[in-house]
Formats: structure tokens, sequence, C-alpha cells
């Protein structure tokens, strides 16, 4: 069987778009594309082909919580950095840098919306 890539896109739900753009714009130093529909509000982070894509979620659907499946975002090799901006960004972290030995490192917070998301770091 060939290897193709498994995960296609994610979604993180918010309670507040607009805060939860301005959020992972500060932590992760990027743009979100925000676009709006009649019942959903989307920010979508960048990507191309070659990378998985995702979005910020706003609608009566999603719901933002800590208990569903947890998302990694690559923090390659800023992941101090990356912690330190979460704090002042309004979110917490709930795990802090922890080794995962030949594996690199990873740590977890809660963004502004309630929602328990996960960092990776090779070192």
């Amino acid at each position: 069987m060939s290897q193709t890539k498994l995960l296609n896109w994610f979604e993180i739900p918010t309670e507040d778009l607009d805060r939860a753009s301005k959020f992972y714009s500060e932590v992760f130093d990027l743009e979100l594309q925000p676009v709006d529909w009649p019942d959903m509000r989307m920010a979508f982070f960048p990507a191309d082909q070659s990378i998985t894509g995702g979005a910020l979620v706003e609608t009566e659907q999603h719901k933002p919580g800590g208990d569903g499946a947890l998302v990694y975002f690559g923090a390659n090799g800023k992941l101090d950095q990356t912690l330190e901006k979460i704090g002042k960004a309004g979110g917490q972290v709930i795990l802090p840098r922890t080794s995962i030995g030949e594996h690199g490192f990873i740590a977890q917070f809660v963004d502004t919306e309630g929602n328990r998301v996960a960092l990776h770091s090779p070192n």
C-alpha cells in the first residue's frame, strides 16, 4: 500500500472568530484569511497542496472544548518562543515543554476559546 497524506484538513471551533484569529496570528506569526458565509464564519490558516490545511470556525454546529481530538501544531525548533507568546496572547500553557525522547518535545495549551491544543518540536 502506498503512503498518502492521511490528515487533509482540521477545524478548530470558536465562540469569537475575531478573538481566536488574533490569538493564533500572534502566537504563530501568521495571517489568517477570513471568509464569511450566511451560516458560518471561518479563518483559514496559510496552506498549499503540500501541507495539511485548516481553519478556525464559528458556527452553531461547532463548539469549543478541551475533550475532543488534539491538534498538534509544529513549533519547528521554536517551542520555547511559541510558549512565551501563548500567555501574552490570552491563552494558558497547561503542559510545559516535555521531552518525548528521540521524537523531540511537546507542550499543550488552552486557547482563548477553551480548546486544548498542542505543539511539537523536534528539538
